[in-house]
């Protein structure tokens, strides 16, 4: 549900933690992905949803029902049962019936498709004082190549792109990331929960990048896409512009989100041009374009 108008920007005192949660955020971070071609956020898409005919009336669910109420401004409300967060005073509102919200693709469930949950080496600390280890080593990432399955797999790359992805939408709060146990170590992240991104477009948090900048690699389809957003016929904010007029609740950004992308898309650029400057084009950018197989190839692997 909405926590923040579009317009408004997150109080630069907050932090990242206790940062609004963003329907917007949520639509808009799939669209993104999907521009930038990660396509590892579920399909999300915002909508009006009547909470009273939609949500109160449909559900048998007595705790649901508990949790319902007419505000004195006469609007229909309803919050969350959990450990935080979870009083009236942090309630969703109808206006009266009506309510602004983003509803996202459910994912398999855990038995038909188990996947992990898996801490970020690129934490943050989640207290008002201290700091991790890779906020005051810079070469922090050298530790990290060292440890199992960062060492051996495509999983640094993987990591390296889910920080491009926060940084473009500014976006603090990834603690953790999700991969489908299926596909093993060699398999993508999954980019859930983005509510917390674009909430300050007049701020660039340029320690989202460390992972890109403290292990100077990224992926050659990764980078050649980045090139591409940054020509003046594909520039990211125009593509961005275009793909969320498609969504119901459009527009889903203001102009001045949509411009730090592009501002922001030339610091990931610089980033990665101060890694090809130190350590050479061959030793940062990996290649990962799919090889082409021969044919005798394929009728081997058809054989087997």
């Amino acid at each position: 549900p909405p926590r923040q108008k579009r317009e408004e920007e997150t109080p630069e005192n907050f932090f990242y933690f206790v940062d609004f949660q963003r329907h917007n955020a949520e639509i808009a971070a799939f669209h993104l992905d999907r521009i930038l071609d990660f396509r590892r956020v579920p399909p999300t898409v915002g909508r009006l949803i009547n909470v009273t005919k939609e949500i109160l009336e449909v559900t048998k669910n007595e705790v649901l029902q508990s949790v319902f109420f007419v505000s004195p401004a006469s609007n229909v409300c309803f919050f969350a049962k959990c450990p935080y967060m979870c009083k009236t005073e942090y309630a969703v509102c109808g206006n009266p019936h009506l309510l602004e919200g983003s509803l996202s693709a459910f994912l398999p469930s855990l038995n038909l498709a188990p996947r992990l949950s898996i801490p970020n080496p690129w934490i943050r600390s989640y207290s008002f004082d201290g700091k991790e280890e890779w906020e005051v080593n810079p070469l922090y990432c050298n530790t990290v190549r060292e440890i199992y399955p960062y060492s051996n797999s495509n999983r640094l790359l993987n990591i390296v792109d889910m920080a491009i992805f926060d940084f473009l939408t500014g976006n603090m709060d990834r603690h953790h990331y999700e991969m489908f146990t299926k596909f093993g170590d060699d398999g993508f992240l999954l980019h859930l929960d983005n509510a917390r991104g674009f909430g300050r477009h007049s701020h660039d948090e340029i320690s989202i990048l460390a992972p890109l900048s403290q292990c100077c690699v990224i992926k050659r389809t990764t980078l050649l896409r980045l090139r591409l957003l940054a020509e003046p016929e594909y520039r990211l904010s125009d593509v961005m512009r275009e793909s969320l007029l498609q969504d119901p609740l459009a527009p889903v950004l203001t102009e001045p989100h949509l411009l730090a992308l592009d501002r922001r898309l030339q610091l990931v650029l610089e980033a990665v041009g101060k890694c090809i400057d130190t350590f050479g084009e061959a030793t940062v950018v990996a290649d990962d374009s799919p090889q082409p197989q021969s044919p005798a190839g394929h009728r081997a692997k058809l054989d087997t």
